[in-house]
């Protein structure tokens, strides 16, 4: 079990006050909380090492450029991705999602061509293939849900097909917490010949996580969801693919040679990361990866799961409240959505702020799941390693005020 007691003096923005009462942040599935060890890594280097990587051969340069590059092989390792070089830095999942749109989908796909995806997907895997269904004329497939919120796994069979170029769907769902069964379906997708992409935004930092156990052609995932900086993402690409793919974006730093007549590319990884990266926070994302391994994923799990299933317990008995998504803490991630008779999911919000309890509420970048649940928004409480039970508390006593107040 983690000690959370410990785990909260790491993290100074827990120690603070809202609107009068000690801060409880559960919004963890919009981005997390970081601790001084990857607050001290920023300013190190910056204090310290802060120079321009891969060009340089003076010190500074050096000594970034390692750095650097440790945070590519700490990734990998926390992944178990074989080769450190298929790790590609990018600003988020989105962004990653995006480069394989466009490089690996304009390069491989034609017009009739299918790309599968889901009504429980954050806008970041729909949108991208919206824009390149109107680049290339390819056609998109929904998968449903069933009535406890997962994933209609007979429905997913039967849009698979020998049109399907593509898969792409959410490991661990932002709004139900609806955790996929992926090596199934990396089996469905590869038997159809078919390559599976997984949004690994809401898993990758809060399960143990092997790239070879769920099957996965391509992987994204973002460094602020698990502990690190905003503005580092990341995309893996299975042993072979990325090297087929053309260049996203083109400048410094991704090229081998440039010639009046044209230009060739630099090796993977850096044929993706054009131009000056987000250097200090991919180093910093390395602390943020070394704290999670500290702790253990098994342990990270293990302590979600608990939380999860005493808030959907303590939820579930106040009268009017509905919670979506699979009622299994076991099939369900560390993200509970829910909304109350009467209250609006913006004023649940606003009177838990009131209480210091931060909550999500909207339609959480995904409008096709909002009109499959036929709500407008809910509200959302999202766990991390520094949550506790005494939290939950503070939760339910929001509210229950905020069903006072709309009574």
């Amino acid at each position: 079990m983690l000690d959370v007691a410990r785990i909260r003096e790491d993290f100074p923005i827990l120690h603070q006050e809202v609107n009068g009462h000690p801060l409880v942040y559960l919004d963890n599935a919009a981005t997390t909380q970081k601790p001084r060890q990857v607050i001290n890594a920023l300013v190190r280097y910056y204090e310290t090492n802060n120079a321009n990587i891969h060009r340089g051969i003076h010190t500074l340069a050096q000594r970034a450029t390692e750095e650097y590059e440790d945070t590519r092989r700490k990734v990998a390792r926390f992944i178990g991705a074989p080769n450190a070089n298929d790790i590609v830095f990018t600003r988020n999942a989105t962004e990653a999602i995006n480069l394989v749109a466009h490089a690996w989908g304009d390069q491989n796909l034609v017009e009739g061509d299918e790309v599968v995806i889901s009504i429980m997907e954050h806008h970041s895997n729909i949108v991208p293939w919206q824009l390149l269904a109107q680049r290339k004329g390819i056609r998109l497939r929904f998968a449903g849900l069933t009535p406890d919120g997962r994933l209609d796994m007979d429905c997913l069979r039967g849009l698979i097909g020998p049109k399907t170029r593509l898969v792409s769907l959410v490991h661990m769902s932002n709004v139900l917490g609806t955790i996929n069964p992926v090596a199934e379906i990396a089996g469905m997708t590869h038997a159809a010949g078919a390559l599976f992409l997984l949004d690994g935004a809401q898993s990758v930092p809060h399960l143990p996580f092997s790239v070879d156990e769920t099957g996965a052609d391509f992987l994204a995932f973002s460094s602020h969801k698990m502990l690190g900086p905003t503005g580092v993402g990341v995309l893996w690409g299975r042993d072979g693919l990325l090297q087929q793919m053309g260049p996203f974006l083109g400048g410094g730093d991704m090229i081998a040679t440039v010639r009046e007549e044209g230009s060739t590319w630099a090796d993977v990884p850096h044929k993706f990361e054009a131009g000056t990266p987000n250097i200090a926070d991919v180093i910093a994302f390395g602390a943020a990866i070394d704290y999670l391994e500290s702790l253990t994923m098994p342990a990270v799990r293990e302590h979600e799961i608990a939380l999860t299933s005493l808030a959907m317990d303590r939820l579930e008995a106040i009268p009017g409240l509905t919670i979506h998504g699979p009622r299994d803490p076991l099939a369900r991630g560390g993200v509970v959505s829910f909304e109350v008779d009467r209250v609006h999911p913006h004023d649940m919000a606003t009177i838990a702020d009131s209480h210091g309890v931060a909550i999500r509420a909207g339609h959480h970048c995904a409008q096709l799941l909002m009109r499959h649940l036929g709500v407008p928004a809910t509200s959302r409480a999202s766990f991390s390693v520094y949550n506790e039970p005494g939290e939950i508390d503070a939760l339910v006593e929001a509210i229950e005020h905020a069903k006072q107040v709309f009574a």
